[in-house]
């Protein structure tokens, strides 16, 4: 069992994300160790699960350019960070509403121990990217078989 060093500003950061989040407000990406002083314009949404031999994250960030999305690993932290960019203006196009949000992201994300973290992988496909980050060899469960005289 390891244990886990309480940061109870860690709290307070998710829960002022979490209350951006559903009223529609950018804020500042969670903290990851190092203060991270970046406004965002929005934040895309993103799934992590675990099988036995990887962590997968799913984030959608549909209207993305492929070279507009940077994912990179840092010191046990992934970051997905990038920019979707604004259509240009036509000319006799009126809006009545414009609800998608345009500009810079960044998600981050504190890996668990156990990860993989230089075979980690990333595939960008329909406006979803999918990362997948496998688990070190000691990080899997493994059968022991135990012989009963």
């Amino acid at each position: 069992m390891s244990l886990i060093k309480w940061d109870p500003f860690t709290e307070l950061e998710e829960m002022s994300h979490r209350l951006n989040r559903l009223i529609g407000r950018p804020g500042l990406p969670a903290s990851t160790g190092s203060e991270m002083l970046k406004i965002v314009d929005w934040t895309p949404s993103a799934d992590i699960s675990e099988t036995e031999t990887a962590y997968l994250i799913k984030a959608e960030i549909p209207g993305v350019n492929r070279e507009d999305v940077s994912v990179t690993v840092e010191d046990g932290v992934l970051t997905i960070q990038g920019e979707r960019k604004a259509e240009k203006e036509e000319t006799g196009k009126k809006f009545h509403r414009i609800e998608r949000s345009y500009g810079s992201f960044v998600r981050s994300f504190r890996l668990p121990q156990g990860v993989d973290d230089t075979a980690a992988k990333a595939e960008f496909k329909d406006g979803m990217l999918n990362i997948t980050l496998p688990k070190s060899e000691q990080a899997k469960p493994r059968a022991v078989s135990i012989k009963v005289d």
